[in-house]
């Protein structure tokens, strides 16, 4: 199997009173935080991914531009869809979307570059030892 154009990766969700605006500092608004919409959607980009990459390999989020479009109540479904759209080098293309049960409340763009996973940590531990 080929990494190409037309991978999907899917994620579905119940929301949680840790997923809400509340959670994230927005007091009493007890509905799907934008947060955590784009973490889903990035999630299911990543799982587009994972089968296709070779040992050692991983992807880092680079580029997010979500529109949040509906509230999600406590308790509802999300279901996070991401199509890949475009591959250039380590670098992935993605139209994201996501659906509660009832309507669209998310759509968006995600790109993703693929790094070796052991090289980027080690350039971590070396950026954390020299800061002040």
């Amino acid at each position: 199997m080929e990494l190409k154009p037309g991978l999907v990766g899917e994620v579905e969700i119940v929301v949680s009173p840790q997923m809400t605006a509340t959670a994230v500092g927005n007091e009493g608004v007890e509905v799907l935080s934008t947060p955590h919409l784009i973490a889903f959607m990035e999630d299911a980009a990543t799982r587009a991914l994972q089968p296709y990459l070779p040992a050692g390999a991983g992807t880092v989020g680079i580029v997010v531009n979500i529109k949040h479009l509906a509230a999600t109540p406590v308790g509802m479904r999300v279901r996070a869809r991401a199509v890949l759209r475009e591959v250039d080098g380590r670098r992935f293309v993605f139209d994201v979307e996501a659906h509660d049960d009832l309507e669209k409340v998310g759509e968006g763009i995600h790109e993703r570059f693929q790094i070796q996973t052991d090289r980027f940590l080690a350039r971590i531990a070396e950026k954390t030892q020299k800061r002040p």
